[in-house]
């Protein structure tokens, strides 16, 4: 394993935070928080045409073919700048497809994912906070060569946004299935859901009477339980890489704030009181980026370890990240808790990280269950 980013992904971080520092800096994500769409279609535009949207899509499918140390190198810079765009669920959703889907099925969806052309997201779940399989109830009865589907998914990521959604039922036999819905389908609604980072956007999915036709049964995977399990690992890990992002940025400006902010005649970075939080910080960030590194690293070179890579991983980034947000605000003193300053929007996006594809809780016991505990 090599520890290091090579020269070309090297290349990838700079461009990436090129872009995101002159096209969508803080001033650019307040005002897009405020848009009903949370996001700019120019800048969709954009990331498109950098190749982000289908970074690790085969060549074959119109993507650019990286790995996914390539991507983490891109999401970790999202994540520094809070870049608001559903670049997440569109890459979860045609990676699923890609791990799940038919060769024809995958011609009919990756390319125009990966040009920017579809917008997907993952249902997966009936609560994105609750892991378990065990938990899906979403039903799908037998019609003709396919399925008429009833349920509802809540706090879908982007589902205001998404026109096409990956999403598991249960059959009349209890079997998981796995479907892609476009949102023009008859009997999608969705409910905008309200959040404390207004940089993300959450909805309800609901699905009254949906009929998903035989070609859009994602079915190549024999066993869809772990074609789910496995698409969730990589939807761990890529919130990881924005964790570790947004709490790198989280501490930069609490470092500076410690240097610019004077009191009893000293900068307030020299008292112990400061200093060791901020040490404490950085510590847990090299932690976040290690765990997460190897996380990403297994996917490919090591995928029977990933499970409990990316759990670590995930476990590990949501209590360090909270840490992180709050001792921030608190080190900004009052200011911190304003409108005024952006610390307090790193805050809220370790408030939207730690239940995205499971908190702490449910990671440290999937690592204690994978452990043999």
């Amino acid at each position: 394993m090599n520890f290091g980013l090579t020269e070309e992904q090297e290349l990838l971080r700079r461009e990436a935070r090129k872009f995101l520092d002159e096209q969508c800096p803080l001033q650019e994500v307040r005002r897009l928080m405020a848009q009903p769409l949370g996001y700019s279609p120019e800048h969709w535009k954009t990331l498109a045409q950098l190749g982000w949207t289908g970074l690790i899509t085969p060549e074959r499918y119109g993507g650019a073919g990286l790995g996914w140390i390539d991507l983490i190198v891109v999401l970790e810079e999202a994540g520094r700048g809070l870049f608001p765009a559903p670049l997440i669920s569109t890459l979860l959703a045609s990676s699923a497809i890609e791990d799940a889907g038919s060769e024809t099925q995958r011609e009919r969806w990756l390319p125009a994912l990966a040009a920017g052309d579809e917008i997907g997201t993952l249902a997966l779940l009936e609560d994105a906070s609750d892991q378990r399989l065990d938990s899906i109830t979403v039903r799908g009865c037998r019609e003709g060569n396919g399925f008429v589907v009833e349920g509802r998914m809540q706090h879908v990521v982007d589902a205001q946004n998404a026109t096409l959604f990956v999403v598991a039922f249960r059959d009349e036999s209890d079997a998981l299935r796995l479907a892609v819905v476009p949102r023009d389908s008859e009997g999608v609604q969705i409910e905008h859901c309200e959040t404390l980072d207004l940089t993300k956007r959450l909805g309800h999915l609901e699905l009254v009477g949906v009929q998903i036709p035989q070609d859009a049964l994602l079915e190549t995977a024999s066993d869809r339980e772990s074609a789910i399990e496995r698409v969730l690992d990589r939807a761990a890990i890529a919130v990881t890489a924005e964790i570790l992002g947004a709490g790198q940025a989280a501490h930069a400006l609490t470092v500076q704030y410690a240097k610019d902010r004077v009191q009893f005649g000293s900068p307030i970075g020299r008292y112990q009181g400061v200093k060791h939080p901020l040490a404490e910080m950085y510590v847990d960030l090299e932690s976040i980026r290690s765990l997460l590194y190897y996380a990403a690293w297994t996917l490919e070179e090591r995928p029977e370890e990933v499970p409990l890579a990316a759990s670590r991983a995930k476990a590990f980034a949501t209590e360090a990240f909270l840490r992180i947000g709050v001792g921030a605000v608190q080190l900004h003193g009052a200011v911190g808790y304003t409108e005024e300053y952006d610390v307090q929007l790193y805050l809220k996006r370790s408030k939207w990280a730690r239940p995205t594809y499971g908190d702490e809780t449910h990671h440290l016991e999937r690592v204690a269950m994978l452990g043999g505990l």
